[in-house]
């Protein structure tokens, strides 16, 4: 039996494609970009007037209360932190900085910056909390010169602190602790506001930066991605275009994605303020330990999209099977499903779908596209008929892509009112990431999913830099290879590097799903990982891993011959991982060279799996 989604109000998209002399396709869509206000802080002077009482943003406190703050009082909280921010002589050339991760505090005085034309950088704690050697942080403000540094416990972030911080940069924190000359957050919350505030507010224009957002830093260090009031607001009307429905209601989102990633920070606490909504922050994570953080706030608040990484949705999914009061509410009156950062698993999605129509009769939509940092986030956006893992669908409105041919694949390359002028303070990698007709080079390349009907989008062809060729010269596409890995060795395979430039056979090195394997080993919490990993029901899933890689493989450049499980994590401050999870394949492969040579061993160790 067919099910149909869920009615929602969806937008329209017409592909237009131009193929040109020179090889190279410009595709966008026939529809317009619609108006959209000049600074995101609009929005926030909009919202105060027209609905002042409707929570914006809400948060529990200690005692598990739920802390909302509405519309109008945000503006006027919001207006004496600026008042604060102007009186310290902050400016573009000496920024705020926010050390610390999402709050309402935080959130606050990221607008209060952005009302007076102030940038602002929201650095990921890991940078100052997991890390050693503070080397990314440090890296960013010497870049950046703030002239105040935000925390929240301060004494949290006391070493990164005295590490980084210059003495000229004032800190504030929201519990000062015992870092000397800390102000306190709510001490300025009485700030009488003068008409300096007006005059700053009034200057902004769609040009001025409103924030710097740092990429994650997988193949050096961490670039300042300078976004405009301009980028924000496109993107935003972008977004409400796809999924007109905003509009039609309020939205309201239960959301822990971190606001240091574009994702979290551009897109959906953005949709929020843009289309006048309720954003409940979730203090959990898709990790063993916090994620019954994220259940207990779904069971009380009913999201109307729903927004997640892969992970999330998967571990969701196992509570919602079990949990019927949970499913109920969830379900209750989601609009859609979005996923970003990887790729969804097809067997997540299928009970996704299943859980949908159990609960409502009907399947909840799952939409996902093609962005980064530099977009502010979303370029590309897949339709709900074609929408699945992979899938990247059509350009926004507003934005043109340009596929140019590249090593048997097409490049793609983007231009529009969201896309960033640049780095900070870094003209030569600006100049780098633009070609000659200004079109950002995102690194990605994609294929139609049928070249003779441009109309049903596009899917992700794997990043360009990281493919390579074996040593008889074949190609091998690293981003579909890995995709394929992850999908079959679920769930027992967190993530995957890829090897074998310049060698004869494609080998892969193994992040296992720890959790998954120990279950599978049958092994207690005493056993080590060294012992899990080598226990033999795991190392048969894993030679049967390779079994199915080739039945499925085609030739030389997919059919994988060995494999060696890592007992060791991905390591930050070997810039083997971002913070956000993402794998640097190249430093993997570097750091790791040894493991690398013994997977080519003529008499490899007992570790290394083997499919011939």
């Amino acid at each position: 039996m067919l099910h149909s989604f869920r009615d929602v109000r969806l937008g329209e998209a017409t592909a237009q494609l131009t193929r040109r002399d020179d090889g190279v396709q410009l595709l966008r869509v026939a529809e317009p970009l619609g108006d959209y206000p000049d600074t995101l802080m609009d929005c926030l002077d909009r919202w105060a007037a027209e609905a002042p009482a409707r929570c914006f943003v809400a948060r529990r406190d200690d005692t598990g209360q739920w802390q909302r703050l509405s519309y109008a009082d945000a503006l006027e909280r919001v207006r004496c932190l600026a008042q604060c921010l102007l009186d310290a002589g902050l400016s573009v050339e000496r920024p705020l900085v926010i050390l610390s991760g999402n709050s309402v505090e935080h959130l606050l005085l990221a607008m209060a910056a952005m009302y007076v034309g102030i940038p602002y950088a929201s650095i990921s704690p890991a940078y100052s909390l997991v890390s050693r050697d503070f080397v990314k942080l440090r890296h960013i403000v010497d870049l950046l010169t703030p002239g105040m540094v935000m925390v929240d416990r301060a004494d949290d972030f006391a070493a990164a602190l005295a590490a980084v911080k210059p003495d000229d940069c004032e800190c504030l924190a929201v519990e000062p602790g015992a870092v000397d000359g800390a102000r306190q957050f709510r001490e300025l919350l009485d700030t009488p506001v003068s008409e300096a505030v007006d005059s700053a507010h009034a200057a902004v224009t769609p040009d001025t930066i409103a924030k710097f957002l740092f990429t994650s830093g997988s193949t050096g260090m961490p670039k300042g991605v300078i976004n405009t009031n301009r980028m924000l607001c496109a993107n935003q009307e972008m977004l409400a275009a796809q999924m007109p429905f905003l509009r039609d209601e309020p939205p309201v989102l239960v959301d822990w994605l971190p606001w240091n990633h574009t994702f979290g920070g551009n897109h959906n606490a953005g949709i929020v303020l843009y289309n006048g909504g309720s954003l409940y922050i979730d203090d959990g994570r898709p990790v063993p330990g916090e994620f019954d953080k994220t259940l207990d706030n779904l069971r009380e608040i009913a999201p109307t999209i729903y927004f997640n990484v892969p992970k999330g949705f998967e571990i969701l999914v196992e509570h919602l099977k079990r949990d019927d009061a949970l499913r109920e509410t969830f379900f209750s009156r989601l609009n859609l499903m979005f996923f970003a950062a990887a790729g969804l698993s097809q067997h997540v999605w299928d009970e996704l779908d299943r859980l949908a129509i159990q609960t409502l009769g009907c399947k909840v939509g799952m939409l996902t596209g093609l962005g980064a940092t530099e977009t502010a986030p979303s370029a590309m956006f897949a339709s709900l008929e074609e929408s699945r893992s992979g899938v990247v669908g059509l350009p926004a409105r507003g934005v043109t892509v340009k596929l140019v041919p590249n090593g048997g694949k097409l490049e793609c390359r983007v231009k529009g009112p969201s896309v960033m002028p640049g780095y900070w303070r870094q003209p030569e990698i600006t100049a780098k990431s633009f070609d000659e007709e200004g079109f950002y080079c995102l690194g990605d390349a994609v294929k139609f999913i049928d070249p003779e009907t441009p109309q049903r989008g596009m899917r992700f062809d794997g990043r360009i830099s990281e493919d390579f060729k074996l040593d008889t010269g074949t190609w091998v596409s690293v981003g579909p290879l890995r995709a394929r890995v992850i999908e079959l060795g679920a769930p027992h395979v967190k993530d995957v590097v890829i090897a074998g430039i310049d060698r004869s056979h494609v080998s892969i090195l193994v992040f296992p799903e720890l959790d998954k394997c120990r279950e599978l080993a049958g092994a207690g919490r005493e056993a080590t990982v060294a012992e899990v990993l080598a226990s033999e029901p795991v190392r048969e899933r894993f030679r049967r891993l390779l079994g199915e890689l080739a039945e499925h493989g085609t030739g030389s450049s997919n059919r994988v011959r060995r494999a060696v499980l890592l007992d060791e994590p991905p390591r930050l401050d070997a810039n083997e991982a971002t913070d956000k999870g993402s794998i640097n394949q190249r430093a993997v492969l570097e750091n790791r060279a040894a493991i690398v040579d013994e997977l080519y061993a003529d008499a490899p160790s007992e570790r290394v799996l083997r499919l011939d």
